[in-house]
């Protein structure tokens, strides 16, 4: 709104420095303030008002330390993310960039499915919240009007890779090359030298024409890394500080990713895929880092209120379509490390405890329990530790992550 508010000023009455909102850098550091004070100073009051509400935390036991303390405790934090992350990015960014549109109805889709699971354990008193079947059907839903949009929406398409250099006349302020834009289902694999792959050639066996199809490829995909991600960041969501700080890591450098491939020059001097309008996600990005890093002051250890099925599942859903968006979702075992290892603790331990039980008669364990961070946990560590070593692990995961830019 204010986006379109100073681009008219600008072009009508030649207000002075009314034309810096054209620069995403600008906006995206506006935004990150913006959403920083909302979540920071607003936070509290959210706080309180669910603390009134008595929406509080019901702990299941499972023997860990200092895990009673957190019996009553807020929860539905996410709220606080959701609200400080689309109020600058409504103010602040080109409402009509369809990338914007995806990240917006991800946001309030993801948000609402967590709101009803958390809203049902509180008000309902049902410790299991949602069904499982209801949760799945909803991430199933937004993974088809996202990879419907992206596959078929006129406005997502990518430049094709010219042996022609693209060079910038800073004196005329023009660019001597314009991109070749086209639809396409290729992205990128890291750590590769010919890091390209196209989706529509798993389906090339099937003969002339199979181009039509992808759709029934890239789709199905989509589903399944927007349920794994948004199923990763809710198991990491149980120590205090662990899931909004790891996710803060994971977004922001996803942000580098964003602008780089949005920005024409940046992308042909680093020789990586050119995604049209892809740069305005930068701002929704600055926003969004904003509004994790005001919730973690008070999501810290130890917390003032929880972040909730209404927070996790969001920030899931958002990082997977940010990282479909911008072609890097291949790339997201690495940069999203920590969701993973969490997600693939829980897989293992429940299916060797099942093999070795069907076997022997006895179930069995890898971990003393998961996700992973209980297990620590149970070997002593205290949780504060334990987030802080993860954070590390983040970042470590985001640095190798940022130099697949250049290392393939």
């Amino acid at each position: 709104m204010l986006y379109y508010l100073f681009e008219y000023l600008d072009k009508t009455m030649d207000i002075p420095g009314t034309g810096v909102f054209q620069y995403i850098t600008f906006r995206s550091a506006l935004a990150l303030i913006l959403s920083l004070m909302i979540s920071t100073i607003y936070g509290k009051k959210i706080i309180t008002f669910l603390r009134n509400q008595q929406v509080g935390e019901t702990v299941r036991e499972l023997g860990l330390e200092g895990q009673t303390q957190k019996a009553g405790t807020p929860t539905m934090g996410g709220l606080i993310i959701i609200i400080a992350t689309l109020i600058p990015v409504i103010l602040l960014t080109k409402l009509n960039n369809i990338y914007i549109i995806l990240l917006i109805v991800t946001t309030l889709w993801m948000g609402t499915i967590g709101f009803i699971d958390d809203y049902i354990k509180i008000f309902k008193k049902d410790k299991q919240g949602l069904k499982g079947v209801f949760k799945v059907i909803g991430q199933v839903g937004l993974g088809l009007i996202v990879g419907s949009v992206l596959y078929f929406n006129p406005g997502v398409t990518i430049r094709e890779r010219s042996n022609t250099p693209i060079t910038f006349n800073q004196t005329q302020s023009t660019i001597s090359q314009a991109p070749t834009e086209s639809k396409s289902t290729v992205t990128t694999i890291p750590f590769m030298k010919n890091n390209e792959l196209d989706y529509a050639k798993i389906i090339e066996w099937t003969g002339d024409g199979y181009e039509n199809w992808a759709w029934l490829v890239f789709i199905p995909i989509v589903i399944f890394i927007i349920t794994a991600v948004s199923n990763g960041a809710n198991l990491t969501d149980g120590i205090d500080g662990l899931a909004a700080g790891t996710s803060a890591i994971s977004v922001l450098a996803l942000g580098i990713f964003t602008f780089v491939s949005g920005n024409l020059i940046l992308s042909s001097y680093l020789n990586i895929m050119y995604i049209p309008n892809s740069g305005e996600m930068t701002v929704f990005i600055s926003a969004f880092v904003g509004a994790l890093i005001g919730f973690l002051w008070y999501n810290s250890y130890p917390a003032s209120v929880f972040m909730g099925d209404t927070g996790s599942l969001t920030i899931g859903g958002i990082i997977a379509v940010l990282a479909i968006s911008v072609r890097k979702e291949m790339l997201l075992p690495v940069l999203c490390g920590i969701f993973f290892a969490e997600n693939l603790s829980v897989i293992l331990q429940v299916s060797y405890f099942k093999y070795t039980k069907n076997r022997y008669g006895e179930g069995k364990r890898i971990f003393l329990m998961s996700p992973l961070h209980h297990h620590y946990q149970k070997k002593g560590y205290h949780e504060s530790k334990i987030v802080t070593r993860f954070w590390i692990v983040a970042i470590l995961l985001a640095i190798v992550s940022i130099v697949t830019l250049k290392m393939r």
